[in-house]
C-alpha cells in the first residue's frame, strides 16, 4: 500500500481531529499517540486492511478470535516478528472497532449472535494485551518505539474514548454545512 502524503486532506483532517479530541476532550496531549491513531484511521480507510492478516491457507482472517489463534500458532511455529505483526493488528483492529464502531461491538454481545466467532471476545482486553505483547517485542523495521505500544496498552480505554469523540465530530460533519465544519475543526 502506498503511503498517503502528509498534505493529503484526509491525513490533515484525522490528524487535527485526533489531536484536538485527545488534547481538549481527554486532557491527554500525547503527539505520538494522536499521530499513531490518526494514521490508523487512514490505514483502515482501505477496508481490505481490516483483514490484512492471512491464515496458513492464505485466506484473510476476519475475526479477532481467529487473529488470536493465528498469533498463538505463530508464537509456537514461526518468527516472533510475525507474531508481533499479528498482535499489533489485533490492537489496531480492536481499538478501531471499539472506538469508531461501538455499536458493532455491542451488537455482537447483545443481539444473541452467539454464532459470531467474537461473541466471547472482550475487544478492550484483547487490544490491551496485544499492544502489551508488541511493546515487549521490538521489530527492527517498526518506526514506532516500544514505549508507544506500552502507552497504547496502558491507556487503551482512553484511546477508545478519544476515537469516540473523533467519530462524533465525523458524524457532525455529515450533518453540517461546510462553514460549521470549519468551526468543528478549528474551535
Amino acid at each position: 500500500m502506498t503511503p498517503i502524503p502528509d498534505q493529503h486532506p484526509l491525513k490533515q483532517l484525522f490528524g487535527r481531529l485526533t489531536e484536538r479530541n485527545f488534547s481538549e476532550a481527554l486532557g491527554w496531549p500525547d503527539f505520538q499517540v494522536t499521530n499513531y491513531v490518526a494514521n490508523l484511521l487512514l490505514e483502515f480507510i482501505h477496508t481490505d486492511q481490516l483483514s490484512r492478516i492471512a491464515n496458513h491457507e492464505g485466506e484473510p482472517v476476519e475475526t479477532v478470535v481467529e487473529l488470536l489463534y493465528e498469533a498463538e500458532t505463530h508464537s509456537q511455529q514461526t518468527s516472533a516478528e510475525k507474531e508481533c505483526d499479528i498482535h499489533r493488528h489485533i490492537g489496531d483492529l480492536t481499538l478501531f472497532l471499539a472506538g469508531i464502531f461501538p455499536e458493532y461491538c455491542s451488537r455482537i454481545k447483545c443481539s444473541g449472535l452467539i454464532h459470531h466467532k467474537d461473541f466471547l471476545v472482550d475487544y478492550v482486553k484483547a487490544g490491551k494485551r496485544s499492544y502489551g505483547i508488541v511493546a515487549t517485542h521490538q521489530d527492527p523495521q517498526d518506526k514506532n518505539p516500544p514505549s508507544l505500544f506500552q502507552t497504547l496498552s496502558t491507556n487503551f480505554e482512553l484511546c477508545v474514548a478519544g476515537l469516540g469523540f473523533v467519530r462524533l465530530d465525523l458524524d457532525r460533519f455529515q450533518e453540517s454545512p461546510p462553514k460549521q465544519t470549519n468551526n468543528i475543526l478549528y474551535h
